[in-house]
């Protein structure tokens, strides 16, 4: 261990510009500096942020991607200079941390712009269209390298960028750049020929048909990239780092298609042969540094990693890519210290890019510095805090405005990114509060009661903690959800908070005058009117192993949870089949696209027969009959059939006075509405 800090703690160069250490903050929507989908300004909750990564032995810190012409309001950024003045006078309190800042500038999105319900109605209406240009030009916003479909809409296409706008972006990123440098900040980072954004749109054979000088061959598709570094260097000087943002290979097999990993597929977009060719071109015009991870928007889970895939999953595409230029290259997608050390140790690595487990414990790193690793809080990779952009069949993104406008908060931590609402504040009065049910909504309870002040006591009917979520995190690729309920459990010993298992409360009056709080969860929903419903397996019972099921399972509800028991099945070898009553898998709001089309194209490669628009009507042994949206009645043949056809709320009592509701007793939802809610009541008593 020892060792492996010694490595990670060692100095390295960009450029001329020395980081301390090996761990770089990837950016992230959502903690910019200078805003994000509002009016461009210094942001003090980004700052904040930024400002506390780097006090907490960050090396590299890059703040969320900042774009050189605002999508909201159609400001370009190098135009309002007093952001830059008040940036300039916080520079020196950050830089006395050691850390290095590298601002991190992008040209959009292109036809990866997130699309509403909303934006559809604004763009298909002429009248609406015109007026909303000063707010939202979704016409210059969505424009690509050439006319292509949006990755969320058929009905918001986009038009062809014009050599003139070209030319207005180029200028905007040296312009931008240069006010940067006068403000103190160290390099900035080119957003990017990596993920299916605007710029790398402008790279890839499926999205570039244009004939002009920005398409057709590797010099030309790549030019767009490389006369904004040249810009930059011009402006700023050739010894300014710049660094790009890069996507080593597509991973894509076409319009909203990605390639899973161990797939065998053909690369619509950058393959490993063009990418060698391209990060050489791309040094020669003048990038210092390159950050690398895989995928675009089509197969977004590559950049976004979901739990479902491996830990350091673009590790050995970074590592190859390093081979072919002589700048340092970072890479990032569920890296883990112990891996990227040895990378570095053996030559084939320069930085280790981490980003989302700062939103869920922003000393994370201090921690492991100090060997305090069990009072890491760690992220689960649901995307449900920082990024839960949803979409599914019909529906483009679905999004609450809230979670539209405010990025980068965290399904783990109630604080992050809402300080102004979500703080630990002392109580004058300490008391006794009761906690009816050990789950996590109770434990996040406790545990904020306990840092106020008060003195919680849990009482649980099982023999454990964690209620749902024991279930919840058994499948076996949910290592981090078994640690979340591990860290919960630690902070309840740490915090020496009162606990009594094997305890069943049925009846509040011994508690009477005391403040409650019911954190009973929910039951399954038993489909009672389903012949044969006592020969299913609810699916809570399943994951718990209480029941085992056969080689041949049917699982009732595509939703999330289902579709999770359906691929950890498959996983282990076993048959299995899906029956969805909507039309597409996992329609449902607050599930991220990285995480949802993992599982919808996952499950079309391994041929997993899936039944939508379909109900079950009748459970025998050996089989199950279901009928499809016209009334065609289909046999499924299984030996085990699992039920995950939701909750239904199972409160102890109702909410009034001083008892109070958190969790799916009140109302069902997911981690994130639990933890949040449990932090929110803990904060009134």
């Amino acid at each position: 261990m020892e060792k492996e800090k010694e490595i990670i703690l060692s100095p390295w160069k960009i450029g001329n510009c020395e980081i301390k250490n090996r761990l770089v903050l990837t950016s992230m929507g959502g903690t910019d500096l200078f805003g994000w989908m509002e009016k461009n300004h210094f942001d003090k909750m980004g700052s904040r942020f930024i400002l506390e990564i780097a006090k907490n032995n960050v090396g590299l810190v890059l703040p969320g991607c900042q774009p050189v012409y605002n999508p909201m309001f159609g400001q370009w950024l190098y135009k309002n200079k007093k952001m830059y003045r008040d940036l300039a006078k916080w520079m020196p309190e950050f830089h006395k941390t050691g850390a290095k800042l590298f601002v991190q500038l992008t040209a959009g999105f292109g036809r990866s712009f997130t699309v509403s319900s909303m934006m559809e109605k604004l763009y298909n209406n002429k009248f609406l269209r015109f007026i909303s240009k000063p707010v939202m030009n979704l016409d210059k916003i969505t424009a690509s390298a050439s006319p292509s479909p949006n990755r969320w809409s058929d009905k918001l296409p986009s038009r062809e960028m014009t050599r003139k706008e070209i030319q207005q972006f180029i200028n905007a990123f040296a312009r931008s750049a240069k006010l940067l440098k006068n403000a103190g900040v160290d390099g900035v980072e080119i957003h990017a020929v990596h993920e299916g954004y605007l710029l790398d749109q402008f790279t890839l054979h499926y999205v570039n048909k244009r004939t002009d000088e920005y398409g057709g061959s590797l010099e030309n598709r790549y030019r767009f990239a490389a006369e904004i570094v040249k810009a930059i260097k011009k402006e700023c000087g050739d010894d300014y780092p710049v660094s790009l943002r890069y996507s080593v290979v597509s991973k894509t097999k076409g319009f909203r298609e990605g390639a899973l990993p161990g797939e065998e597929y053909v690369e619509a977009g950058r393959d490993m042969e063009e990418s060698e060719k391209a990060i050489k071109f791309l040094e020669e015009a003048g990038y210092d540094m390159f950050n690398c991870d895989n995928g675009t928007y089509d197969a977004w889970y590559w950049a976004h990693p979901p739990v479902y895939m491996s830990e350091n999953c673009n590790l050995e595409y970074v590592e190859h890519i390093k081979k072919f230029t002589t700048k340092p290259v970072v890479c990032a997608g569920r890296m883990t210290l112990s891996e990227g050390a040895k990378s570095i140790a053996s030559g084939k690595l320069d930085g280790i890019g981490i980003a989302r487990a700062f939103l869920a414990d922003p000393e994370w790193f201090t921690k492991y510095l100090e060997g305090r690793e069990a009072e890491i809080r760690p992220c689960i990779q649901c995307h449900n805090g920082c990024f839960n952009m949803c979409h599914y069949k019909g529906v483009p993104n679905e999004q609450d405005l809230s979670d539209s406008l405010h990025l980068a908060r965290c399904a783990v931590n109630a604080e992050m990114m809402q300080w102004n609402k979500h703080y630990i504040k002392k109580t004058k009065k300490s008391k006794d509060v009761i906690i009816i049910g050990g789950g996590i909504g109770g434990m996040e309870a406790a545990r904020v009661l306990k840092l106020r002040g008060h003195n919680p006591i849990i009482y649980e009917k099982e023999d454990h903690l964690g209620g749902v979520f024991v279930a919840a995190s058994a499948e076996s690729y949910k290592g981090s959800l078994r640690d979340l309920l591990a860290w919960y459990k630690n902070e309840m010993a740490r915090l020496n908070i009162e606990i009594h298992l094997n305890s069943y409360i049925k009846d509040l009056s011994s508690f009477k005058g005391k403040d409650i709080i019911i954190a009973t969860g929910s039951t399954p929903r038993v489909l009672k009117k389903i012949e044969g419903h006592e020969l299913m397996v609810e699916a809570c019972d399943y994951l718990t192993g209480k029941k085992n099921v056969g080689d041949n399972v049917c699982v009732i509800g595509g939703g999330l949870t289902g579709c999770e028991i359906a691929y950890d099945l498959a996983l282990k070898g076993k048959k299995v089949s899906i029956v969805e009553m909507k039309n597409d898998l996992i329609a449902q709001k607050g599930v991220c696209l990285a995480n949802s089309s993992y599982l919808r194209e996952w499950f079309k490669w391994k041929n997993v027969p899936v039944y939508l628009e379909t109900s079950l009507n009748k459970v025998c042994e050996g089989y199950v009959i279901c009928k499809d949206k016209d009334g065609n009645e289909i046999k499924i043949e299984c030996d085990s059939v699992i039920s995950s056809a939701g909750y239904i709320s199972n409160p102890l009592t109702q909410e009034k006075g001083k008892i109070h509701l958190v969790g799916d007793c009140k109302q069902i939802g997911n981690l994130r509405t639990v933890i949040w809610r449990a932090y929110e009541i803990s904060m009134k008593i």
